[in-house]
């Protein structure tokens, strides 16, 4: 079906001023038609990073799809844990699922892709050393090198410990964060009597 020139060009100028990744939610939501978002894919003025999810083609191959996948389709997403060491440059571990901590009482998510992993973290742990990315204008929340440290050894029984210890290294190492942020971090997820004898020991050393 003929879609004009004038309409698909009003659509780019939606995508653009959304930083030119959108759900096809908002993109109904801002008048464009289901017609006009299928022609566009069909034609490779867009690209579908996942079901639902859509980005502009002239926007180029964006650094992070999985984790834009994620921004967009699960708001309330926090890249953590191996997945946020990764994106840290701070491990040496490949993720082969996503790392994403949600409140205790969120639904459970579902995607086709990328694979995901939840933890659940408390009220106090979920909100706490985020940082937002702005990378390709989608907008990325991850915790900091000093809360994903106290955070994978909180969960040292499900990443492993070696892992923990390894990312506790390479952060103060590359002088991600200083002594004094991980411990704040430590207590905040109460693993601080965990920590301190590693911490010690890289310190004193």
């Amino acid at each position: 079906m003929y879609i004009s020139e004038s309409k698909i060009e009003k659509a780019k100028q939606v995508f653009r001023t959304h930083g030119g990744t959108m759900r096809t939610k908002q993109v109904l939501k801002e008048g464009i038609h289901r017609r006009t978002l299928y022609s566009m894919r069909d034609n490779g003025e867009l690209i579908q990073l996942e079901r639902g999810v859509y980005q502009l083609a002239e926007e180029g191959t964006i650094g992070n799809p999985d984790l834009a996948v994620i921004a967009n389709k699960i708001p309330k997403a926090r890249i953590c844990l191996i997945s946020a060491l990764a994106f840290h440059n701070v491990t040496d571990e490949i993720p082969h699922v996503i790392h994403i901590a949600l409140p205790t009482s969120s639904w459970e998510p579902t995607l086709d892709y990328p694979p995901i992993k939840a933890y659940r973290f408390s009220k106090e742990t979920y909100q706490g050393g985020i940082r937002t990315h702005n990378q390709d204008g989608i907008e990325i929340k991850v915790y900091t090198p000093a809360k994903t440290v106290a955070d994978c050894f909180k969960f040292r029984n499900q990443i492993g410990l070696s892992v923990a210890v390894e990312a506790l290294k390479r952060t103060l190492m590359e002088k991600k964060a200083t002594i004094r942020e991980i411990l704040d971090y430590a207590r905040l997820c109460r693993v601080e009597n965990v920590m301190k004898p590693y911490l010690e020991a890289l310190t004193h050393g």
